[in-house]
C-alpha cells in the first residue's frame, strides 16, 4: 500500500472518529434555531450535492475512481468539495446544540482533517482530469467566494 493511501485511510479514520465524538451521547438537546437553521442548511446542501454527484462517483477515500467523472454542475459549480461542507455545517450544529467546548475543539480539528482530505483528494484530481485546474480556478474549496 503507497503512502498516499495510507494517508487517506488515517484521515477517514480521524474523519469518523471526529463525528462520532461530535454526536456523543445521543441524549436529546433543545435545539436552538441557529443550531436547526445549520442543521437544515446541512442536509439540503448534502442532498443538492447526491443529486449532482451520485454515490457511485465518488469514494469516500481521498483517491478519486479511476472511473469517476469531473462533476462541475449544481453545488459544484460555486465548491470543489460541498460534502465535506455540507459536513462541517452538521458539525456547527451540534456544536451549538451542546453548547461543549470538547465539541469546539473536534469541530476544528475535523475542519483540518476535511481540508486535508481535500488537498489529498485534489492533487489526484489534477493528475486525472485534465480541465481540474481551470474548475479549481473558478470554484471555492468549501465556502463560495472565500475558501
Amino acid at each position: 500500500m503507497n503512502r498516499v493511501a495510507v494517508t487517506g485511510q488515517l484521515l477517514v479514520a480521524a474523519q469518523f472518529a471526529l463525528i462520532g465524538w461530535l454526536i456523543w451521547p445521543l441524549t436529546p438537546q433543545a435545539w436552538s434555531l441557529p443550531a436547526l437553521a445549520l442543521l437544515t442548511c446541512s442536509v439540503v446542501l448534502g442532498l443538492w450535492t447526491l443529486a449532482h454527484n451520485r454515490p457511485g462517483n465518488f469514494n469516500i477515500r481521498p483517491e478519486p475512481k479511476v472511473s469517476g467523472r469531473l462533476v462541475t454542475s449544481g453545488p459544484y459549480r460555486y465548491m470543489r468539495n460541498p460534502m465535506y461542507s455540507a459536513l462541517l455545517l452538521f458539525a456547527a450544529a451540534e456544536v451549538i446544540a451542546y453548547a461543549d467546548r470538547w465539541k469546539i475543539a473536534c469541530w476544528f480539528a475535523l475542519a483540518l482533517v476535511l481540508v486535508a482530505k481535500a488537498m489529498l483528494e485534489e492533487r489526484g484530481l489534477r493528475a486525472q482530469h485534465p480541465g481540474y485546474d481551470e474548475y479549481a480556478k473558478r470554484a471555492r474549496r468549501f465556502i463560495p467566494g472565500l475558501f
